[in-house]
C-alpha cells in the first residue's frame, strides 16, 4: 500500500491513480456500473480508509470522470472542427457522433450523471460539475457552428441535446452484459437491439440535423 500523501503534489499523484483506476475498471469490467470503491483503492494501491481524502464517495470520483470526459470531448471535436468551413448538417452531425464514439468510457458516463452521479454529491460539487460541462458544451456549439453555413446556435445546440439523449440510451443497449449478449445468441430476433454504436447514432444525429435545418427554413 502507498504511503500518505503529504504534499499537494503528492495529494494530485494519488488522486490521478484513483482516476486512472477506476478507468481501467471500468474497462475491464464492461462499464461504469461495475465500479466499486473499494475495488478503485484496491488497485491504486491505497488503504481503504485513504480514499475519502480524496474523494466523498464513489459518484464524486465518477462526476471527476464525467467532467474530464466533457473537457476532452470539446478539445477533440474543436480540434477535429478546426479546418472545416460550409460543413453541411448531416457532415457535421457524423463528426459529433465520432469525436463521442472515440470517448468509451465518457458515452458510458452520459448514462449516470443525470440518473445517479450529480444529485449525490454536494452542493458545490454539483455546481463546479454543472460550470464546466456547460462551458465545454457552449464551446462545443461555438465549433459547429463556425464549421457550418447552415447551422443555427439553436440549432446546433438541439445537436448536441439529441446526442446526449441517444448516446446514454444507446451506448447501453449495443454493450450488453454477458447475460443480455447470451440471451441475443439464443433468441436472435431480439440480437438487433445490441445494435453497433456509431452507426446507428451516426445516422439518427444526421436525422436530427438535417430534420432541423428543414423545419426552421419552412
Amino acid at each position: 500500500m502507498q504511503s500518505r500523501a503529504r504534499s499537494p503534489e503528492a495529494k494530485l499523484r494519488r488522486t490521478e491513480d484513483l482516476l486512472d483506476a477506476a478507468r481501467a475498471l471500468a474497462a475491464a469490467r464492461g462499464g461504469v456500473r461495475h465500479v466499486t470503491l473499494a475495488a478503485v483503492t484496491e488497485a491504486a494501491g491505497l488503504h481503504p480508509s485513504a480514499v475519502r481524502r480524496y474523494f466523498d464517495s464513489k459518484e464524486e470520483l465518477l462526476l471527476e470522470l464525467a467532467e474530464r470526459g466533457w473537457n476532452q470531448w470539446h478539445d477533440s471535436l474543436t480540434a477535429h472542427l478546426a479546418d472545416a468551413r460550409n460543413l453541411t448538417p448531416a457532415e457535421s452531425a457524423a463528426a459529433v457522433a465520432a469525436t463521442l464514439t472515440a470517448q468509451p468510457l465518457f458515452c458510458d458516463l452520459l448514462t449516470h450523471v443525470p440518473l445517479s452521479l450529480e444529485g449525490e454529491v454536494d452542493i458545490e460539487r454539483a455546481r463546479r460539475f454543472k460550470t464546466n460541462s456547460f462551458a465545454a458544451h457552449d464551446g462545443i456549439v461555438d465549433a459547429l457552428t463556425a464549421s457550418s453555413d447552415t447551422l443555427t446556435t439553436a440549432q446546433a445546440q438541439e445537436l448536441i441535446a439529441a446526442a446526449l439523449g441517444l448516446t446514454a440510451y444507446l451506448w447501453q443497449v449495443s454493450h450488453p452484459t454477458p447475460t443480455l449478449a447470451e440471451l441475443y445468441a439464443k433468441n436472435p430476433r431480439w440480437g438487433h437491439a445490441a445494435l453497433d454504436f456509431e452507426p446507428r447514432l451516426t445516422r439518427l444525429l444526421q436525422a436530427v440535423a438535417v430534420g432541423a435545418t428543414v423545419m426552421d427554413g419552412d
